[in-house]
């Protein structure tokens, strides 16, 4: 865990790596991969991942490739008509937490996961 110093007298967190590679749509993971819907509640261990509740909808951002033996992660955010406490960040969950119910494009591309996407504030 490496900390750099940010504004606001807060410090900024690079926790560590959940893989190496990942999947998504474009080069900035901008664009939704698909629709999920939570098939149970997950609460956020630390600042990396999102707190989701059985039933509601994610979109689903990024797919990470694990190595061998470990679990697999998505990226997503949470999907309301309502204001909730997590609408629009962005965070991971593993994925056996939702079931995929549209995918938006099969076209995607494999790239490396970097420090960014792991980084907390």
């Amino acid at each position: 865990e490496a900390r750099l110093p940010s504004t606001g007298g807060t410090t900024a967190v690079f926790m560590g790596k959940l893989a190496d590679s990942k999947i998504c749509k474009d080069a900035e993971c901008s664009y939704v991969l698909s629709m999920a819907t939570a098939l149970d509640d997950f609460i956020a261990p630390d600042c990396r991942f999102i707190n989701i509740k059985k039933g509601q909808m994610v979109y689903v951002y990024s797919k990470l490739i694990p190595p061998d033996g470990t679990g697999v992660f998505w990226s997503g955010s949470v999907y309301s008509e309502q204001y909730v406490d997590q609408m629009g960040r962005i965070g991971y969950f593993p994925s056996p937490v939702v079931k995929e119910t549209h995918k938006f494009t099969e076209n995607t591309i494999q790239m490396p996961t970097t420090d960014m996407d792991f980084y907390c504030d």
